[in-house]
Order: C-alpha cells, then structure tokens, then sequence
C-alpha cells in the first residue's frame, strides 16, 4: 500500500505542515522524508528550538522549512484571512492568539494554500487538531459532517472501518419548529459514503457491510432501523459501490454465515469496509482487530474536510508519524 502512496506523491509533489515540529517523532519523521525525497514537510516552532531538538536527537533537518508564528512576515494577513473566514465570532486580537498557536498556524497555511496538507496530535488533542479544521478549512461542498475511519493492514490483507473517533452517535438535526432537516440515517449514510471512497483510496475495492446486533430484519429497534435505513440511503449516494446492511459482524466476513442469513448479497461474507452504528462499537471493534488480530492500524484519517488534514495519536511513535504523513499527503 505505501509504495503505491509513495509513487503517487513522486508524480505529484506534496508539502506537509507538522503542528508540532519541536518534538523528537515529529523531527524523526521529518528527516526521513525529507532523506526520501518524495514530500516536503514544514515545521512549525521556534527555528532555534526546533534545530536544537534536531541536533539531540541526531535528525538532520537542514534546508527544511522552519517557520515561528509570531515572526511570520504574513502573520498581520493571516490574521485579517482569519477574522473574515470567523464572520465576526473572533476579535482581530482572538485570532492573533490563535494563530501564535501552532494548530491554527498550520491549519491557516493550509487554507491560504501554502501547504498541501496537515499533520498534528502528536501532542495536540484530536479537539485541538479538529477544531482549527472546521473553523478555517472547513468542510467540502456537500458534507454535512466530519468522520473518520482507519485503514488496517495485516500483511497484504487491508480492512477500512469508520467511524471510529470523530462521530458519538447518530442524532436527527432539527430547526427550530422541531422538522428533521438532516436525519440520523442520513449522517451515517454520508460517514459509509465517504468511507468507502477513502476504502478506494488505498486500494481497497470497497465491499460496504452497515453493522448492527441484527442481519436482514433478525432484530428490531432504532438501532437496527439507522443501520437499514443509512444503507439505503447511502445506496441512493453512491450506487456504483457495492454495500449492504443491517448486518452483524460475523454475517459480513463469513460466507457461510453470510450467505445463510443474507443470502444473494454481494457484500455479506466478503466485506472488507465496515460502517458502524456509533462510535462506541467502532472504537471498541478496531483496537479488537489491532490488539488481538494483529492489523496495524493507520488512522484516524479525516473524512469530509476541504482538505486534508490527520490527527496522530499522542502515544504515537516516529514510524507512525512517518506513515500517517504518507496517507495524508496522499489525500491531496
């Protein structure tokens, strides 16, 4: 998969912004591409900082770019960039602070398209890395909502599963008389939708299981009903990708089980992209497959956004930066 992504980024060079560019994953990740050749990261901190950091840790970093907010000689025009895109819910002074933080920074380098894409977290909540997202970047055209998903990976086996970090549950969105103007089924089709397009991203022919406790009406309730009900619908978004739902785990990955309670579906028994019906679930059943499956785990890969732009986990090491870099830029 990442010898793919890496020769996709050789025809179409990239820069990254890393948040984060003091600390020692961040800067070891960083040599590494830049040694590679093949993406351009962009460190964001105090040039003395981070360049001594480099030099304890043995990185060589040298001629890649440094930037410091506060001495960025476009720092005055981003801020005004700034307090046009808040439409006056940030002071001039708010945004100022903001952007000395390195989250806003990299994220607004990103939004005036100086850099191509975004990598944070590593000491950053996901709250922090997100947040700057959709005040600045915000979503693309038509999405309603950010997701995410992760891709795992088991030797040549790739699996994609979403949402399992961003979305809490499925809730109906209504005006102020009390209308559904956007339903719970109708998020969770738009997070199957767009997971199955990053499914395709990294080369996996998407085969989209919407997991529930119930397979084909074995089970009631509103749970069940949001599973069905967002698989048709996100047939209706996407008919040229193969999906099928409400389904239980075992029925999505055995053929046996599959084919007996779903029988004549092209997804039960085969899927390798799963949907699940919260983040709960979701979060539950990749670290089952991480921890006790054995798949790696790369994610949680942002979904919806104007650009992209990834959150690392804080316990991350240098070769997960590395990776999530790759899948990042490759999203661009």
């Amino acid at each position: 998969m990442f010898d793919a992504l890496i020769e996709k980024l050789r025809e179409t060079p990239r820069k990254i912004v890393f948040t984060e560019g003091p600390d020692a994953r961040i800067l070891e990740a960083a040599a590494r591409l830049k040694a590679d050749g093949f993406l351009t990261p962009i460190l964001i901190g105090a040039p003395d900082e981070v360049r001594a950091a480099a030099e304890k840790g043995g990185f060589d970093i040298e001629g890649l770019e440094i930037i410091e907010p506060k001495t960025y000689p476009g720092f005055d025009e981003m801020v005004d960039k700034m307090v046009e895109l808040r439409h006056g819910k940030m002071s001039a002074e708010e945004c100022a602070a903001a952007l000395s933080k390195g989250n806003y920074f990299g994220t607004m380098l990103v939004k005036m398209g100086l850099a191509d894409a975004l990598l944070g977290g590593a000491t950053y909540s996901t709250a922090d890395t997100v947040r700057p997202a959709l005040q600045l970047v915000k979503t693309k055209p038509g999405a309603h909502l950010v997701s995410s998903c992760f891709i795992m990976v088991r030797g040549e086996e790739k699996l994609c599963m979403g949402d399992c970090a961003i979305n809490i549950s499925y809730e109906d969105s209504l005006d102020k008389d009390g209308n559904v103007v956007l339903s719970g089924a109708d998020k969770l089709a738009e997070v199957g939708v767009e997971v199955a397009r990053c499914a395709k991203v990294f080369g996996i022919e998407p085969k989209v299981a919407f997991l529930s406790f119930s397979t084909k009406g074995s089970g009631k309730g509103p749970m069940v009903d949001l599973a069905r009900n967002a698989c048709a619908k996100a047939k209706e978004l996407a008919p040229e990708f193969d999906m099928d739902g409400e389904m239980q785990f075992d029925a999505a990955v055995s053929p046996t089980v599959g084919q007996l309670k779903f029988p004549g579906s092209k997804v039960a028994g085969y899927a390798n992209t799963f949907v699940f019906p919260e983040i709960q679930s979701g979060n539950i059943g990749y670290k089952i497959a991480q921890r006790l499956g054995g798949f790696e785990a790369y994610g949680p890969i942002l979904l919806g956004m104007n650009a992209p732009i990834n959150d690392l986990s804080r316990g991350c090491n240098a070769d997960e930066v590395y990776k999530m870099a790759i899948i990042t830029a490759a999203l661009a």
